[in-house]
């Protein structure tokens, strides 16, 4: 097998103790590249008002603007596993950076709502790609007994990069008006891509995958008729052109078609998106349970709370800011010190508190009333924080490391796709509980409304902490924890997974 760095540095695939210092390059380029990409997917939130006065169309139709980006992430995602096989990290990579500075430019330039909207979509295609390519490199370059301080790295990207956006967005929107969020943007993201085409040398296998496009259409369906019926339920405040649940059946449906043939192609390896990573327990345990926390983490975190602060407490949107700014700092410093936590003790002994302390949380918000004191607030949220952060490194580092090398790249496209599809997912379940428990006339969620979605966030709480009691007990540190799941190959044959290409 090819050495995936240049310059005769040590196999990752051995645990010498430590990646190459080639690889840290590598991904160190990586991460900033995820962090600026995913700072974009929220940095327009805070200029939708503003929007919508300069572009001159309404509120709803300025939503799209992040829908849409989010949108074009679920269709986008699913199809990464093949990109990751097909092309080398190298390709991706540049293709992954084009695309989001050719879309970050259009929209700085974008003379009216449909460029604009047409430049966020490009910058979407490039987003969607480099997650799933960071966390294949990371499993691929990084040697077992140090993947979770890596991984503790991306969970920052993850957590932090939606967090801030709004803050920068703000800040840039005050003094410089929206276009200057993709002005400032786009020499981060070119000299990202330069520095990259330069320094990222890597010697791959790739397979002549071919493209199914019965697969890609129905994956583009599902995933997106599902994402985007979630979505409409927490915009319009239930005005809709079609009901919701129109395009969530339609997307179920699809997904169904999708997966029955995912299951015929990949007996020949065939498959756009290969699912036999469910076939192996730890990863659909780690599955589960972070479709659980980033439910909370998007529905709760990034919507309801700040709601609930602005609606009841009557806090103006920059108090609000701050009060979130604690758990989010918190999310994103526990990344790396969880990380090698989990190098040394594994993942259930930081699950299985984290997810009490999510619970807990959960339930002292369901307790939140008008004369609730703010600091109590603060002090809820970075608990809640704080039980995140004791779950996320964990998770994402357990799932993929107990996937043999074969199916990295398609256990990230996995992953990925979840945490799109399980924030929508979340956010329209915590809004509609929040609308139907609301006793305003005009339906806009009150004490009572939001006190309902707490209540029902700590049911999903508890069901986490539940799940969190099958997470396995780890052998130890730097271990080979499952027997590889072997993928035939076009001729039926079982292949080894060490001579397949990961896409790297």
């Amino acid at each position: 097998m090819n050495n995936p760095v240049r310059g005769g540095t040590a196999d990752p695939g051995v645990d010498s103790g430590a990646p190459p210092p080639q690889a840290n390059v590598l991904i160190g380029v990586l991460v900033v590249s995820a962090f600026v990409m995913i700072l974009n997917e929220t940095i327009l939130s805070v200029a939708l008002r503003d929007l919508t006065v300069d572009l001159g169309v309404s509120t709803t139709t300025t939503q799209w603007l992040t829908s849409g980006f989010l949108l074009t992430m679920a269709v986008v995602i699913p199809i990464t596993g093949f990109l990751l096989e097909r092309f080398t990290a190298r390709q991706v990579f540049l293709a992954s950076l084009t695309l989001f500075s050719t879309g970050t430019l259009v929209s700085a330039l974008a003379p009216g709502f449909a460029v604009l909207l047409a430049g966020r979509v490009v910058q979407a295609c490039g987003t969607a790609v480099m997650l799933p390519l960071l966390m294949t490199s990371v499993m691929r370059l990084v040697p077992p007994r140090k993947r979770g301080a890596t991984m503790g790295t991306i969970s920052i990207v993850i957590a932090v990069a939606p967090a801030v956006g709004p803050t920068v967005g703000g800040a840039v929107l005050a003094s410089l008006g929206w276009r200057w969020m993709f002005w400032i943007v786009l020499p981060l993201a070119v000299a990202a891509l330069a520095v990259g085409a330069v320094r990222m040398r890597l010697d791959s296998e790739t397979r002549k995958v071919p493209l199914d496009v019965p697969s890609v259409l129905l994956s583009a369906v599902g995933f997106g008729g599902v994402l985007y019926g979630l979505a409409s339920v927490g915009e319009s405040g239930g005005e809709h052109a079609v009901p919701p649940w129109v395009p969530v059946l339609i997307g179920l449906a699809a997904l169904a078609v999708f997966v029955a043939r995912q299951l015929r192609l990949q007996r020949r390896d065939l498959a756009l998106l290969d699912l036999r990573p469910f076939k192996v327990r730890a990863f659909t345990v780690a599955l589960i349970l972070s479709a659980l926390l980033f439910m909370c983490l998007l529905g709760v975190g990034s919507i309801m709370l700040p709601l609930y602060l602005q609606t009841v407490l009557d806090t103006s949107t920059f108090v609000s800011g701050l009060a979130v700014l604690p758990g989010g700092l918190l999310l994103g410093l526990l990344g790396r010190p969880v990380g090698r936590l989990f190098d040394r003790f594994g993942a259930r002994p930081l699950v299985v508190p984290g997810a009490l302390s999510m619970a807990v949380s959960l339930w002292l918000m369901a307790l939140l009333g008008e004369d609730s004191p703010l600091a109590a607030v603060i002090a809820i949220h970075v608990l809640l924080m704080a039980g995140l952060g004791l779950m996320m490194t964990p998770l994402m580092t357990e799932s993929l490391g107990s996937l043999p090398e074969h199916l990295h790249s398609h256990g990230s496209a996995i992953l990925a796709t979840l945490q799109q599809v399980s924030g929508a997912f979340g956010t329209a379940v915590f809004v509609t509980v929040a609308s139907l428990g609301t006793s305003a006339p005009s339906g806009a969620p009150d004490a009572g409304g939001l006190r309902a979605a707490f209540v029902v966030a700590g049911v999903i709480g508890l069901l986490a902490f539940l799940a969190s009691l099958f997470v396995r007990r780890s052998p130890g540190p730097g271990r080979e924890v499952t027997p590889p799941v072997a993928a035939p190959d076009d001729a039926g044959a079982e292949r080894e997974p060490s001579g397949t290409a990961s896409g790297i």
